[in-house]
């Protein structure tokens, strides 16, 4: 072989062995971030609840967490019901609060003016007491209420450092990849960058809903009709008529199923048993007679 050639073998071979102990060694950096719980699921943290916070605000738990309590992402929900004098008027006072305090409404559901009716109201957490305030202030009593924080900080900081470290491990596959040759090299750097971005996706999706559920506060609200509105809306004067005539109605089809069937069924076998004791008093002798003679009770 000429020398050459045996330079251009050597400058090949030792460029696909260097991409190869790059490969290597990035799968060992990967695995070894799975096995440390980098790669996991931040919906395991949720699972388990939040890490107890001690008095100064700081986080129990291990790792960096927010020193103060306005860093920290904690998830407010609520709900209360409240018994009103009008159902529809108080479904829209509510809606208008929910936009009087920069909220929305996220689901609602209301059935007829007596019956009751429920929404759920996405709030800015900061903004989360005053619409309790607001709703205990509406024209009615309240019958019940409940809320409930949850701190996640420590989910959402493990959620961060996770996507750091997949990230940094997709720019490593993605300068293999520049530096590929080989098909097999190309093929096998392609599916540890697709595993790693799926990931990333998989932790953003995550991230982005903590971060929301953190941010805007859920309540949900309950309008329950009250005494008097119930008893005006169960009376139905149109009803109680329409009830009354088909009562009357009903009762003349009785009558008139008891005449006809009278004049149908009764009325001829009255007439058959009339002709058979007829023919009976005529055709046997002595028994007209023998009735007449038969001794009273």
């Amino acid at each position: 072989m000429p020398p050459t050639d045996r330079l251009s073998t050597h400058r090949i071979s030792a460029r696909s062995l260097a991409i190869l102990s790059l490969l290597v060694l990035a799968l060992i950096v990967s695995a070894c971030a799975a096995s440390s719980g980098l790669l996991q699921n931040a919906g395991d943290d949720l699972a388990g609840g939040p890490r107890p916070v001690d008095a100064s605000g700081g986080d129990s738990g291990d790792g960096d967490q927010p020193g103060s309590l306005a860093d920290r992402k904690i998830i407010k929900t609520g709900e209360i019901s409240i018994e009103v004098s009008n159902v529809a008027v108080a479904l829209a006072r509510v809606r208008a609060l929910a936009r009087d305090l920069d909220g929305y409404v996220g689901g609602s559901q209301s059935g007829t003016a007596d019956e009751s009716a429920t929404l759920t109201l996405r709030i800015p957490a900061d903004r989360f007491e005053d619409a309790l305030t607001r709703l205990r202030a509406l024209d009615g009593d309240v019958l019940f209420e409940a809320t409930s924080e949850q701190d996640v900080t420590s989910a959402v900081v493990d959620v961060e450092a996770r996507l750091k470290n997949l990230q940094a491990s997709e720019g490593q596959y993605r300068a293999l990849m520049a530096q590929a040759v080989k098909v097999e090299d190309i093929l096998a750097v392609q599916t540890r960058l697709d595993d790693v971005r799926g990931q990333i996706e998989q932790l953003q999706a995550e991230h982005k809903e903590l971060s929301d559920l953190a941010d805007l506060a859920t309540l949900n609200v309950t309008l329950v009709p009250g005494a008097v509105q119930q008893a005006a809306g169960n009376w139905d004067p149109g009803k109680t008529v329409t009830d009354a005539f088909a009562a009357l109605v009903g009762f003349g089809q009785g009558v008139a199923n008891g005449v006809i069937w009278f004049a149908i069924v009764w009325v001829p076998a009255l007439l058959v048993l009339g002709i058979v004791v007829l023919l009976a008093l005529r055709l046997v002798p002595g028994l007209r007679t023998r009735i007449g003679r038969a001794p009273k009770a």
